[in-house]
């Protein structure tokens, strides 16, 4: 049973949110975090907000943001799908 931290929200993050909201032994709590909120909201309904607990804003590329979220989330494991630059 872990906390994941999902970071990212095109194709290959959704694929893998959809994965894990399948494994609710191994990821009990997912966490979603883009650019563009509105897409982790529409993964969250997609998947069930029983399995995505919490959707936010965040700047990848931004480091301070993505740290400040890690220490908010507390996740057992991080997965960073955005896009580099």
């Amino acid at each position: 049973m872990s906390r994941v931290l999902i970071i990212g929200a095109g194709g290959v993050a959704s694929v893998t949110v959809k994965k894990c909201a399948r494994l609710p032994a191994h990821f009990d709590e997912i966490y979603l975090a883009s650019r563009t909120v509105s897409k982790c909201e529409a993964l969250q309904k997609e998947v069930g907000e029983d399995r995505v607990k919490g959707v936010f804003a965040l700047d990848a590329d931004n480091a301070k943001e993505v740290e400040a979220l890690i220490n908010d989330v507390k996740p057992d494991l991080v997965i960073n799908l955005a896009l580099p630059y």
